[in-house]
């Protein structure tokens, strides 16, 4: 990546102060002096300011409003992923905190932190994560209540689930599992179909609903320490 990229993206100053500090002659790369902001380096690079290491983010979480049509994964292949719409000079190292279907759209996190995933997605922690659900059919106060109670699948039998109906076909569900197609399974054992899924929230996170479809944006501090508390 260029120089005056990776400095801006370190947080040290903004395009045009560190093009300014790369001027001064106050910036090394691998012990020499590079005055050319276009320069290009690699993370590997050995990079110092006045002396001092500039390192890029050592955690990076940021939530993306995941569109149709992009799937959940890091793997490059003919479909989009949805790190393909994250740019980032560390994007290589991002990766989404558990999955979305891909016609699925809504709240996904993307980080670096394997260890904070790996601590939100264990079973143990007991996660809500909040979907609203369109259906084919006009959902019934039976419904609603199975759903509560508890949904008896193939291979294992859903906890009760916290279930609100906004609309004769639009239902508010909050799971604490995350098992593949689980929503859209639930319902089909109702005699249900999905016809559109949204996530908008996980755990105590909500969606920012002012990010559009595509959109990411970084976590705010106190969003951070809202995911961190698991």
């Amino acid at each position: 990546m260029r120089l005056d990229k990776y400095l801006a993206n370190a947080g040290i100053g903004s395009r045009s102060e560190v093009k300014n500090m790369i001027r001064k002659k106050r910036i090394t790369v691998e012990g020499g002096i590079v005055t050319d902001p276009k320069s290009r380096v690699s993370p590997d690079d050995e990079i110092l300011l006045d002396g001092g290491s500039v390192v890029l983010e050592s955690e990076i979480h940021i939530m993306l409003n995941k569109p149709a049509g992009v799937i959940s994964s890091t793997e490059k292949g003919p479909t989009p992923t949805v790190i393909d719409l994250i740019d980032h000079p560390q994007k290589d190292q991002l990766f989404p905190v558990g999955r979305l279907d891909k016609d699925t759209t809504g709240l996904l996190l993307i980080t670096n932190d394997g260890k904070l995933a790996h601590e939100l997605l264990s079973p143990r922690s007991k996660i809500g994560k909040t979907y609203v659900a369109e259906l084919e059919s006009e959902v019934t106060e039976g419904d609603i209540s199975q759903l509560e109670t508890g949904i008896p699948l193939k291979d294992f039998t859903t906890a009760p689930a916290i279930a609100k109906k906004l609309s004769s076909h639009e239902v508010e569900l909050t799971i604490t599992e995350g098992k593949f197609h689980q929503v859209k399974r639930m319902f089909h054992h109702l005699g249900n179909e999905v016809t559109a899924l949204h996530r908008i929230s996980f755990g105590d996170l909500m969606l920012d609903e002012h990010l559009a479809a595509g959109s990411y944006r970084r976590l705010r501090e106190n969003e951070i320490k809202l995911i961190k508390k698991v």
